[in-house]
């Protein structure tokens, strides 16, 4: 079977689309009257549309195609299991071979005494399940008013009720209910935007003894866990300084709340170790995976468990689950990704050549006029746009309006580079090589050229009061 390269004009797809699509995190009357970008199909780093523009995903998808598309290998291996199994389930008692295997792999790869998997569907569906646990575990263990979890502002756990009530973004927030009860958030480790006068090494320790104040604020024994992305990605690419992370570990090991590292995002090569965990130092007890499990490829997410908490939780019959926990194809397709992963140095070839490359040239951006910053750890990176460099100054404008219109530009340059706010963020697939970093970068340059031009045209170059 071929890919399918005949398909309708693209203006009578964009006309289906917004007759009966409904988009995620999207005005809908907008985008129907402006007409939905249509990729078709992708390989390596390079997407194509409907009217054959080549587009240069710095964004691998929605920060998850990790070893690149078009690997025949991961459609292979779906076929194959589909034949042998489409779907079963993992409730009443059963299993099957492709969720023992990758459970078993994942217990390989974690680090520390993290060795168990519950599966879920995502990471909003993971992070769910995280809730629950959390909550469940501290009941079996005598505890149950220890039901609160902190998160922080600005963070991204998921869309879910409860995943979204982790996370701290207000707009989320501003619709349907949410927070649901005792979730309590503090403030982000966000030194460009926050951090004023102070030295980042001291913001970083203010901003994690934020979670030992709100810890003694609701009381220490109502307290269960502590959830944050090792790289806060979502929210901007938010770097912390450097002695942020290690101040929150002690603050958990000393009230003995759970740490919950939410690797989404950051799992998988992303921050140039398997975890972002490991390159932060940190000892989750919990940790939530998907995105780069399966390289996007099929829907697939989970909950990696410390010994302790599993054996708490295996003494009990845990009341919970989805349909698709464990879904055998989707297992089966991850398999082979971590394969690659691992077998073809990926990972390894990422913290030894691509980011010490990709560094260098992502930070020569903050060289351009409209650049406060460009930060990347790993093959995360992120530019803070301002009207002016030295006072690191917000936009006059609403926030957003000069980033969109830096992010319009990318597009126009056939780049797929993201606006969160007036932050430029990119993600791009592990896979991408020097050469494509170059072309990321100059096509960066233009469209940084471009947007300045414009937002100059417009008198947005102003500061805030």
């Amino acid at each position: 079977m071929t890919a399918i390269t005949n398909h309708l004009p693209t203006a009578e797809l964009q006309a289906l689309d917004a007759a009966h699509h409904m988009h995620p995190f999207t005005h809908g009357d907008g985008l129907n009257k402006k007409g939905a970008r249509i990729i078709t199909r992708a390989r390596g780093v390079t997407l194509t549309d409907s009217d054959g523009n080549e587009i240069l995903d710095a964004m691998a998808g929605l920060w998850c195609v990790n070893i690149g598309y078009g690997r025949e290998e991961l459609a292979e291996v779906a076929a194959r299991q589909m034949r042998e199994l489409p779907y079963y389930n993992t409730f009443f008692q059963t299993s099957h071979v492709p969720a023992i295997a990758l459970a078993n792999r994942l217990a390989e790869l974690a680090p520390g005494d993290l060795n168990h998997v519950f599966y879920a569907g995502s990471g909003s569906e993971a992070n769910d399940t995280n809730i629950r646990m959390v909550r469940t575990y501290w009941a079996e263990k005598g505890q149950p008013e220890r039901t609160i979890i902190i998160a922080r502002k600005n963070g991204y756990h998921g869309s879910s009720m409860g995943s979204a009530s982790l996370g701290g973004m207000a707009g989320m927030h501003a619709q349907g209910g949410m927070p649901i009860p005792d979730i309590h958030h503090i403030d982000q480790p966000h030194w460009y935007a926050e951090g004023g006068d102070m030295d980042p090494d001291a913001f970083g320790l203010a901003r994690a003894r934020q979670l030992e104040e709100k810890i003694e604020e609701l009381g220490a024994h109502r307290v269960g866990a502590f959830i944050a992305e090792p790289v806060q990605g979502a929210g901007g690419v938010i770097i912390p300084p450097d002695s942020y992370w290690p101040e929150i570990q002690r603050i958990c090991d000393k009230y003995g709340i759970l740490l919950i590292a939410d690797e989404v995002i950051c799992g998988f090569g992303r921050t140039g170790n398997w975890f972002g965990s490991q390159t932060m130092g940190i000892r989750p007890d919990i940790m939530t995976i998907a995105k780069g499990l399966s390289s996007g490829y099929a829907p697939i997410g989970g909950s990696i468990v410390s010994d302790a908490v599993a054996e708490v939780m295996n003494g009990c019959e845990f009341n919970h689950g989805y349909t698709y926990s464990g879904h055998p194809v989707a297992c089966a397709v991850a398999l082979e990704n971590l394969r690659i992963l691992d077998e073809e140095g990926i990972v390894t070839r990422v913290a030894e050549e691509t980011v010490p490359y990709m560094k260098e040239k992502w930070e020569s951006l903050a060289a351009h006029p409209m650049v406060g910053e460009a930060r990347i750890v790993g093959l995360m990176g992120s530019l803070a746009l301002t009207p002016d460099k030295g006072a690191r100054a917000k936009f006059a404008s609403e926030p957003g309006t000069v980033g969109y219109i830096c992010r319009e530009r990318c597009f126009a340059n056939n780049l797929v580079m993201r606006h969160v706010g007036d932050r430029m963020i990119i993600s791009p697939p592990l896979v991408i090589s020097k050469k494509e970093i170059d072309t990321l970068i100059e096509r960066a340059w233009r469209s940084l050229d471009e947007a300045e031009r414009q937002v100059r045209d417009e008198g947005l170059m102003k500061a805030a009061a």
